[in-house]
């Protein structure tokens, strides 16, 4: 990865709680009691592994935006 993720933002209304975030980034995604994914923590994890856990999103409902405010993943 290239650009530094300075924002994560999880889309409610895409979220299905498949929850494959909450087990690559514990400490970043966790379910809260609609089952929906929220961030918990964004420097709980390193960059490339916030992005696994965006790209094992099965409705890709976890965007990433870099310091510059430029969505980098999912690639628009």
């Amino acid at each position: 990865m290239t650009s530094k993720i300075s924002k994560i933002h999880v889309d409610r209304d895409l979220c299905i709680g498949a929850a494959p975030c909450v087990t690559v980034a514990p400490g970043v995604f966790q379910l809260d009691d609609e089952n929906k994914a929220i961030v918990v923590d964004a420097t709980g994890a390193d960059d490339d592994t916030i992005l696994l856990a965006a790209q094992s999103c099965p409705v890709q409902a976890i965007v990433l935006f870099d310091e510059q405010g430029n969505q980098i993943y999912p690639e628009v």
